[in-house]
């Protein structure tokens, strides 16, 4: 059995090669699109034990900070 030529979609009649087509484009431009920050991404200046929770944890800073 052969696959079809065309496709009706709401009354439509497509080529299926078309589709495809335009599928495959739709596909490049998603992995070319580019997603922009949602906020300025700055670096951080915390020692490096204070930069994770674990970290924090282990190695309190709160009094010496007081000092």
């Amino acid at each position: 059995m052969r696959a079809p030529r065309f496709i009706d979609i709401d009354g439509k009649r497509y080529l299926w090669r078309d589709l495809l087509r335009l599928r495959q484009e739709q596909r490049a431009a998603a992995r070319q699109a580019e997603q922009p920050a949602l906020f300025e991404l700055r670096e951080d200046s915390r020692p490096p034990t204070e930069r994770t929770a674990a970290g924090r944890y282990l190695e309190p800073s709160l009094f010496a900070q007081t000092q």
